[in-house]
């Protein structure tokens, strides 16, 4: 009989601490939200920290992060092994807790989906993030909304996303961590053959050339930019350095604070997971204590 008993009191504890265990772990979910400035639907993948579910009182610091051209709100997870990292991160002590959303601004370029973070005919993305998304995931979510607890980062097409966005709107980004971003159209052409979304998107990166934005900055606009804290990181055999490294001389010149890293790679997805390792605790120093 005390056998029996001991054994079932042991699978009743057992069985206490494997939900308790479950239930505090991290998440990551992808969602769907109606946008009436796109009309359309649009999804989002986003990254609960562990503590979310079982500290119901607290608010997190945010990163939107911003995906590539044709990838999807998906990629940062299927690619880079987002949830790995941040937990390992987190875990460590060496970023703290905060809520990662990745929206989704792409698709088949070849089967006419749209893409791009700026506004263009028949596409106002900009206007959906800051007019739409950002409340939606504020309203929806515990998350701090103000600039101290907000940074934005992103790869290629979303890494100049990334640094237009706070060019524009630094007063709602803390931080910027830009990775192999296409920043200019410099040394960059179309083949000729694009069908009229990617000449739109073409068009759009044309229009916010983030190098021109820093040259032609007035003391007022530069001075908003030093309340960014810029990181650029792009690998030494990518297509895109040549436009990163003009675009951190601009930055010098206007006398703009960033950090510049060159590591070993190219415009690959592994480049982009270990970036991960830096972008995380880069944020994270940035975001109130």
């Amino acid at each position: 009989m005390n056998k029996l008993l001991f054994t079932v009191i042991a699978v009743f504890v057992s069985s206490i601490l494997f939900a308790q265990n479950a239930f505090s772990q991290s998440k990551i979910d992808t969602k769907t939200l109606n946008s009436k400035v796109l009309n359309a639907d649009r999804d989002y993948t986003i990254y609960l920290p562990k503590s979310y579910q079982t500290d119901s009182e607290r608010r997190y610091p945010v990163l939107y992060l911003l995906h590539g051209m044709t990838e999807t709100n998906k990629t940062w997870q299927n690619n880079m092994r987002l949830k790995e990292v941040a937990d390992r991160l987190m875990e460590s002590g060496d970023a703290k807790e905060m809520i990662i959303v990745t929206p989704n601004a792409g698709g088949d370029l070849s089967k006419n989906q749209w893409n791009g973070y700026f506004n263009m005919p028949g596409w106002e993305y900009e206007t959906f993030f800051f007019d739409e998304f950002i409340p939606f995931i504020e309203n929806n979510y515990r998350v701090k909304s103000d600039k101290n607890n907000r940074a934005v980062a992103g790869l290629s097409m979303g890494g100049g996303g990334t640094v237009v966005y706070a060019q524009k709107h630094s007063d709602m980004f803390c931080a910027a961590y830009a990775m192999s971003a296409l920043v200019s159209l410099n040394n960059l052409t179309a083949s000729g053959d694009e069908n009229e979304i990617t000449m739109h998107l073409y068009r759009s990166v044309l229009a916010n050339d983030c190098i021109k934005f820093v040259e032609n900055a007035d003391d007022n606009t530069k001075n908003n930019l030093r309340t960014v804290s810029w990181f650029i990181d792009c690998g030494d055999d990518d297509f895109l350095l040549d436009n990163n490294v003009d675009f951190t001389r601009a930055m010098k010149k206007a006398a703009i604070p960033y950090q510049f890293r060159v590591r070993d790679g190219g415009h690959t997805s592994e480049y982009w997971h270990t970036a991960l390792y830096l972008c995380i605790p880069f944020v994270s120093r940035n975001f109130d204590n």
